[in-house]
């Protein structure tokens, strides 16, 4: 029998705080959101509401993730990539793995619908398809 959650608020503001504090330094993620974030307790208190309202159904979170993401300059593929790599770091560091598995497969669904609305590739793999177009010099 599969224990009951612990995720509550208290839970998922220690889980983004951890991750946001290892984005700070990462070589990758760093420069990107050190130059858009101004106040890091702001973004936090928005990013525990954002991750509250999607895994508890809190309905906390007033804002619009595609604008956001949208209006900074640069965001590739390779960051979402390596953001998810250090949320799933994050999560089974922190969370018991059911709870972990949740918070991932929200992340990789939000990550999926950002990537598309901005026009990226899913995956740093997805190539086109290269079809030669018979007739066409």
């Amino acid at each position: 029998m599969q224990e009951p959650s612990k995720l509550d608020a208290s839970r998922i503001a220690l889980l983004v705080d951890c991750f946001y504090a290892k984005i700070r330094v990462d070589p990758l993620l760093g420069p990107v959101f050190n130059a858009a974030v101004h106040d890091w307790e702001e973004h936090k208190r928005t990013l525990t509401s954002f991750w509250c309202s999607v895994a508890l159904q809190a309905n906390s979170y007033r804002g619009n993730p595609m604008a956001v993401h949208r209006m900074q300059p640069g965001i590739r593929a390779e960051h979402f990539e390596r953001w998810l790599s250090l949320w799933k770091t994050t999560t089974r560091e922190l969370l018991d793995e059911s709870d972990a598995k949740l918070m991932l497969e929200h992340a990789d669904r939000i990550g999926r619908s950002l990537r598309l609305g901005m026009g990226l590739p899913e995956r740093l793999e997805t190539r086109g398809l290269a079809i030669q177009v018979i007739g066409k010099a």
